[in-house]
């Protein structure tokens, strides 16, 4: 454990600066980044993998914002499992501060440190002279796991859902994503030998930082359209009846262009139609459509607002809409 640790600042070197060193190899290609996701059923567009391409290949930190349920967060998973490398993630919260993220000390062992040497007696160091500040006193969390020095591969470290944690948090964020190390005042300053992959993402329930955003490369994750969702369905649900998928893709297209407290995302999509396979049904009805609105819409004025007539006249309108373009009509 000590020696994963130096009390020095030090420059990065080639190594370390270039290399992933991940048992899979960064993709050579926009198109085999999408081959790379593809095979773990996460269907991407050439804009979203030309951004990921870019992260990798320039070592860049990927911000993604988006609204919730457009599949943010798969991402990084779906790249951790590609890349054959651990996913280390970072939930954030109000009140999440240096202690949960970065790093903490282990004061409970340094007491019973200082309660054993006491118990040795007199051969034993005074109390003030145990280094109460070595590593092995050290808890990581995961922005310092994500940079341990220990590993032999690039992590992908998921920072995710910034904007809910306070503003004041992402100060915390700006050393790492610069230079990828962290510095802590006990010890000295750690980089990293092989740079994860950072993966950011947001809700935009508030606005996050310039200085935060100039240190990444950025991505807005939109609805998919038709075409695109229905290949998720079939990618993530490969058992789902085809009609039974294109008619709940269609239905929620239509959905989402209607006025709405909370917009189903593709989360909601694949969970209602996991929920129609377990009940059986190979095509849309308007009383299961009735029965099942909770899967898809978490509020109740939402579900007020589609049940009974609107379902009826959401589905007609579905099943006429064909393959057009998804999203909603601002």
């Amino acid at each position: 454990m000590q020696g994963q640790f130096t009390r020095r600042s030090f420059p990065l070197t080639a190594a370390a600066t270039n290399d992933l060193s991940a048992p899979a190899s960064i993709p050579a290609s926009i198109e085999d980044v999408q081959s790379l996701l593809r095979d773990q059923a996460y269907i991407t567009d050439r804009g979203l993998a030309i951004a990921i391409f870019l992260a990798l290949k320039l070592q860049r930190p990927l911000f993604l914002e988006g609204e919730a349920g457009v599949g943010k967060t798969e991402i990084a998973r779906a790249l951790a499992a590609g890349l054959q490398t651990d996913l280390i993630r970072l939930q954030c919260y109000e009140g999440l501060d240096v202690n949960h993220a970065v790093y903490e000390w282990n004061h409970t062992r340094q007491l019973l440190e200082i309660r054993l040497m006491e118990a040795r007696g007199a051969d034993a160091p005074a109390p003030t002279d145990i280094d109460l500040f070595d590593p092995k006193f050290l808890i990581k969390r995961p922005l310092l796991e994500a940079i341990d020095q220990s590993r032999d591969r690039a992590p992908v470290l998921l920072i995710d859902e910034l904007d809910r944690a306070d503003e004041e948090f992402e100060g915390f964020l700006l050393e790492l994503l610069a230079d990828y190390q962290i510095t802590i005042p006990e010890l000295g300053t750690f980089h990293a030998v092989h740079s994860p992959v950072v993966v950011i993402t947001s809700n935009r329930t508030r606005e996050v930082h310039d200085a935060l955003k100039r240190r990444c490369l950025y991505y807005w994750v939109d609805y998919p359209d038709y075409q695109k969702e229905l290949q998720i369905v079939s990618a993530r649900l490969p058992d789902a009846p085809r009609q039974l998928a294109q008619q709940v893709t269609s239905f929620i297209q239509e959905l989402r262009e209607t006025e709405l407290y909370k917009i189903p995302g593709v989360s909601e999509t694949l969970d209602w139609t996991s929920a129609l396979m377990a009940l059986n049904m190979r095509q849309l009805e308007p009383e299961v459509i009735d029965d099942t609105l909770g899967i898809m819409l978490k509020y109740q004025d939402d579900i007020e607002a589609v049940r009974g007539e609107p379902v009826r006249a959401l589905l007609e309108r579905s099943q006429n809409r064909g393959p057009r373009r998804g999203g909603r009509r601002s």
